[in-house]
């Protein structure tokens, strides 16, 4: 956030030496917190977990990436998704092999983001764009006057300088440990990539793909069946967009509105993986 990486936070933060808590106090993130924990042991405790959870997992995985990228300008439906076997071509393709990807992948990072958060986002870039060594802008974030190809987020861009220096911060957090909730923290995730958009591509993607890293690692999704991409992209784009101007303006409700936001899309990713609990439980997928 804004306020957490400049050193000028609203007043609730200042209080706190763990800034990324200091959050869960503003108003109405209590009730989220508390409405996703129950959305999730929810869907955690559905009769089909026991048997075919690893299934779920990767219904979940689809769903998401398919999700993320709709929210990036490539709104396909799953069954095409399921159907295509070559995303290299560029355009909307190219954007849907990246979401893919990145969702492969994520599950493959949890112990290296407790560790080395800036390392696991370099990655997620470079998986995104899927650049060869040849390419000196992927897998690193932006320097100088190098360009961002990010239309989806219509908000001022911070120049690289700082958006180096607010990501360092970022990670310095994270590192630092925090009580907050995991919806906190993913949400501040989330919320610092896309303001920031460290990289000169796919930088929703990589927000969307950190803050799936984060539910998952802190042990509140620990399986990935609650894919918050899809709920994201079920609130549609206007609304996201309203919420992340709302996290950018740094006041304590914007901020608020945006973790509720993102609480949201956690439990519609629920409502997701549970319709696909039930279908499987019928045998209908």
């Amino acid at each position: 956030m804004a306020g957490i990486s400049r050193g000028t936070p609203p007043e609730p933060h200042r209080a706190s030496g763990d800034p990324l808590a200091a959050l869960a106090s503003l108003p109405g993130v209590a009730d989220s917190v508390d409405s996703v924990r129950k959305a999730v042991d929810r869907v955690y405790g559905h009769r089909i977990m026991r048997r075919r959870g690893t299934e779920v997992t990767s219904e979940a995985a689809l769903r998401g990436a398919r999700a993320s990228a709709a929210l990036s300008g490539a709104d396909w439906a799953l069954e095409e998704i399921r159907r295509r076997s070559d995303f290299g071509a560029g355009g909307e393709p190219r954007t849907v092999g990246a979401a893919l990807r990145l969702t492969a992948e994520a599950g493959q990072l949890l112990s290296v983001w407790r560790q080395s958060p800036l390392q696991v986002l370099a990655r997620l870039h470079l998986v995104a764009a899927g650049g060869g060594p040849d390419d000196a802008t992927v897998g690193r974030p932006r320097q100088g006057a190098e360009p961002v190809d990010e239309p989806s987020i219509e908000l001022p861009l911070p120049d690289a300088e700082e958006a180096a220096g607010r990501l360092d911060g970022l990670a310095r957090l994270l590192l630092a440990g925090t009580s907050a909730p995991a919806l906190v923290t993913a949400a501040v995730v989330h919320g610092e990539l896309l303001a920031l958009r460290p990289f000169g591509s796919y930088n929703g993607l990589v927000a969307r793909a950190a803050e799936r890293i984060v539910l998952v690692g802190s042990g509140l999704d620990p399986k990935s069946i609650c894919p918050a991409e899809v709920g994201h992209a079920e609130q549609g784009s206007a609304a996201y967009a309203a919420a992340l101007k709302g996290y950018v303006s740094g006041t304590p409700d914007g901020v608020a509105q945006w973790i509720a936001h993102c609480g949201r899309a956690v439990e519609l990713g629920v409502r997701e993986s549970t319709a696909v609990c039930e279908a499987l439980q019928r045998g209908a997928a």
